[in-house]
């Protein structure tokens, strides 16, 4: 096959699980969108948190929302939980890393904010944890998760599963979906 072929087998593959997401998932994609809205209407923030791939989007995101997606606004409240290393080094020694999340919440979150959870299993022990401490708090937990969306879908209050096993396909269907919300909401709120 050529580099070409290759290219073009990959984009159509991703076109057609795109379209598959489209058709199947429309309505939690605007529940995901509305949830942030009337979370940020009411003051409250939105946390972002994932592992590897999951934890860059989770900085992609809280940033897209802090300074902008489309539009010049006010910031919006939102934070990832996957970038103070001085955090997640001491929580990981002294409590464990299924703890490194949860416990940002634990001191950060309050009842009206949304968490947001990137996981292409579903089935990390830290996310499981982190959603555990948000319903425990009041939190809205949204559940992002491709294969069968793992422990983590049952745990989430709207849970999007990418019907895929294919890690780097679930992971830019994330994005790709988190960045349709940010359009949403930013129409929403008229900012």
């Amino acid at each position: 096959m050529s580099g070409a072929e290759r290219a073009r087998e990959g984009l159509e593959a991703l076109a057609a699980l795109a379209a598959r997401v489209a058709a199947e998932h429309a309505s939690a994609i605007a529940a995901i969108a509305e949830r942030y809205e009337v979370a940020l209407r009411a003051g409250g923030t939105l946390f972002f948190a994932g592992n590897g791939g999951s934890a860059a989007d989770a900085q992609h995101l809280a940033t897209e929302y802090v300074v902008r997606y489309q539009t010049s606004r006010p910031a919006l409240r939102a934070l990832a939980l996957t970038t103070d290393t001085s955090l997640l080094t001491a929580c990981a020694n002294d409590m464990g890393f299924d703890e490194v999340f949860a416990r940002q919440l634990d001191a950060l979150a309050r009842p009206g904010d949304v968490l947001s959870l990137h996981s292409t299993s579903g089935e990390s022990p830290n996310v499981i944890r982190a959603a555990q401490a948000a319903r425990a708090r009041g939190v809205t937990v949204i559940a992002l998760v491709g294969k069968s969306g793992g422990q983590l879908a049952a745990l989430a209050d709207v849970a999007l599963v990418v019907p895929s096993d294919d890690t780097a396909r679930i992971q830019e269907l994330h994005l790709a979906i988190e960045h349709v919300v940010c359009d949403m909401v930013e129409e929403r709120l008229g900012v």
